[in-house]
């Protein structure tokens, strides 16, 4: 089957390696009634596979070329559904059954990876997990953990909702064409109880990339004008620690004090 070439726009590299493709695979680890739901197919490398260990997948791929070859090459399984939809903007509670989880992977567009991510989040009381093919940066910056250079704001906003773990890595030759760079392998799990507590989200966004603003800075300097010395030390915090040493718990404790 001839499929379409990669499109930059779409931020497309398709997986094509057979090793590689087994390793997503058994990382996923899918059963039978599992309910799994993958972004961006593209040439469906993962996709087929999944289909034959799970009986429920719904695909959502934005590139109007790869739909109708995705239905053909799969036509006489009755367990896909594909959704011609901007991943960003998909209402995932609309593909619930009935009182179930979804499953979410996918080798995610670098240039969307972190609105989408966040956006995921939003749904994360209907989600068992997520795995996704991400670039190597960004996934050791997720699972950061405080006192490292990598550790940040994205790695508190996702840890504070979800355990985090680098699996493996994959190399750009896995790839067609091959990126720039090297991927990784993330596995996300949903919390049952948040790092620290419930919290609004958008104040712990807020505080926490004002925190990250001048990495070099101690926090009493970069958060002066939100949160006082006193504060900080009232929340085991000294006033001339650097943002990266302070841990999630401590954040949202933090957020609680603005008013």
């Amino acid at each position: 089957m001839d499929y379409p070439r990669a499109r930059k726009r779409f931020g497309q590299n398709f997986l094509k390696d057979d090793y590689f493709i087994n390793e997503i695979i058994a990382a996923i680890d899918p059963k039978r009634d599992d309910h799994i739901v993958e972004i961006g197919p593209g040439r469906g490398a993962l996709t087929t596979p999944l289909l034959e260990q799970c009986n429920h997948l719904d695909v959502i791929e934005l590139d109007r070329d790869l739909v109708p070859l995705l239905q053909q090459r799969h036509v006489m399984n009755h367990g896909l559904n594909v959704h011609l939809a901007d991943a960003l903007q998909f209402d995932y509670r609309r593909l619930l059954m009935s009182n179930e989880t979804l499953r979410i992977v996918g080798n995610l567009p670098y240039n969307i990876t972190t609105p989408l991510l966040f956006h995921l989040l939003e749904y994360s009381d209907i989600i068992e997990d997520m795995c996704f093919m991400l670039q190597k940066e960004v996934v050791e910056r997720i699972c950061a953990q405080p006192g490292t250079k990598q550790f940040g704001k994205l790695s508190i906003m996702i840890q504070h909702r979800c355990d985090a773990q680098l699996l493996f890595h994959v190399p750009p030759e896995a790839f067609e064409p091959a990126p720039k760079v090297d991927s990784a392998i993330l596995y996300l799990q949903p919390l049952k109880h948040r790092i620290g507590g419930a919290v609004d989200i958008g104040r712990l966004s807020q505080l926490v990339s004002q925190a990250f603003s001048q990495r070099r800075k101690t926090v009493s300097n970069t958060l002066k004008n939100m949160i006082s010395a006193d504060t900080l030390r009232a929340n085991g915090i000294d006033p001339e620690q650097r943002p990266e040493t302070i841990d999630i718990a401590q954040y949202v404790e933090l957020t609680r004090t603005l008013c």
